[in-house]
């Protein structure tokens, strides 16, 4: 029986994927949230085999969460599901200890297949995101323009991106308003633009935000 832990904020889509695959006879959904925070607890109390994880949660983005989780039970497999198919947020997950990255825009079965394949170790990158890692092996300069930030500039960046003022960036992240303001200088620096209208403008160019 493969034991899940399912967390995304939003409440539909969290009710459809529990349902999916509780009626699944080899899956077992044994708690379910809408917070990072919960998420690492709830993982500590009941021992997964694999944490189905939405990137974008309302107090943790998925990288932080997926790094608390490792750090704390390594043998808990992470899968991602995300509205972004940006692969440097792929590769980063990975690195962080996450098995598998897949969009939510994928078919029941490609999900209940990722689920299975990471909960028995294995990874799963979804062929669009794979496509894009792979098509940057053959390039002279394989490296996003975004690979040049660090974990903490690309989530300062993308709450930047989405209108949050540095004060409310400081808040969500637990940072002094001077240290965002750092990390948002660094960030115009190494990505050459101009403010913070230019940086909204790269997250969604590069699939790292939307606004819908």
């Amino acid at each position: 029986m493969i034991r899940v832990l399912v967390v995304d904020d939003h409440n539909l889509v969290r009710a459809g994927v529990c349902r999916l695959l509780q009626s699944e006879a080899d899956i077992e959904v044994v708690a379910d949230t809408g917070a990072g925070k919960e998420a690492v607890k709830l993982c500590q109390e009941h021992e997964p085999d694999l944490v189905l994880l939405d990137y974008s949660l309302p107090d943790m983005d998925g990288l932080e969460v997926a790094t608390q989780i490792h750090a704390a039970q390594a043998r808990v497999n992470i899968l991602v599901l995300t509205m972004y198919t940006n692969e440097e947020y792929a590769v980063r997950l990975i690195r962080a200890g996450a098995k598998g990255f897949m969009a939510k825009g994928a078919s029941p079965d490609e999900l209940l297949l990722a689920v299975r394949k990471v909960a028995r170790g294995s990874t799963y990158v979804c062929p669009e995101v794979m496509e894009k890692i792979v098509g940057r092996l053959g390039q002279p300069q394989a490296e996003t323009p975004e690979a040049s930030l660090s974990d903490r500039e690309i989530q300062v960046l993308v709450r930047l991106g989405r209108g949050a003022t540095t004060r409310e960036v400081a808040k969500l992240l637990c940072l002094s308003v001077s240290t965002v303001e750092t990390y948002r200088s660094r960030i115009l620096e190494k990505l050459s633009l101009r403010n913070n209208s230019d940086l909204t403008r790269f997250a969604i160019r590069r699939g790292l935000i939307d606004l819908d």
